[in-house]
């Protein structure tokens, strides 16, 4: 549960939901429903705003519920480990992350996956390479090997 805040003071949502698939059931719904937001209204922006994504890609999406009802969200770029999944062709990770070796990706596809990530707002200030250095150790996590 949110905790209780002062009048006039916004809560903040952070939800996870497939792009274009966005409807009032769970997760969706409970978790605006609860601050008062009509969940539909909500859907249909989501789904129109991510339209041009793949469908069923996973979308990270912070929604700001003013104390008038109204929201905003912004949407981030789809979590650096279902990208690296995606690329490697892995349905899962390691039951031992950082011990097992699931497979392998080249540096091409780690430059790759760190441009699309650089399009996030918090991550805009970065070099590349330092954003490719945090997705090689995600990928290590994942039990990924990084080959040249």
């Amino acid at each position: 549960m949110s905790k209780p805040t002062a009048k006039g003071q916004a809560h903040l949502v952070r939800l996870l939901i497939a792009a274009g698939k966005a409807t009032p059931s769970p997760p969706v719904g409970p978790a605006l429903g609860a601050r008062g937001v009509k969940s539909m209204d909500f859907c249909k922006e989501f789904n129109a705003r991510t339209a041009h994504i793949e469908p069923g890609v996973p979308v990270p999406t912070k929604i700001t519920v003013q104390s008038d009802r109204t929201f905003t969200f912004v949407t981030r770029t789809p979590p650096t480990t279902w990208l690296l999944k995606r690329t490697a062709g892995l349905e899962k990770g390691p039951a031992r992350p950082g011990h097992e070796i699931m497979g392998t990706i080249s540096l091409k596809h780690v430059y790759e996956i760190a441009k699309i990530k650089a399009a996030d707002e918090h991550l805009k200030h970065l070099k590349l390479e330092s954003i490719a250095s945090t997705v090689i150790g995600t990928a290590r996590t994942l039990g990924l090997q990084v080959v040249p």
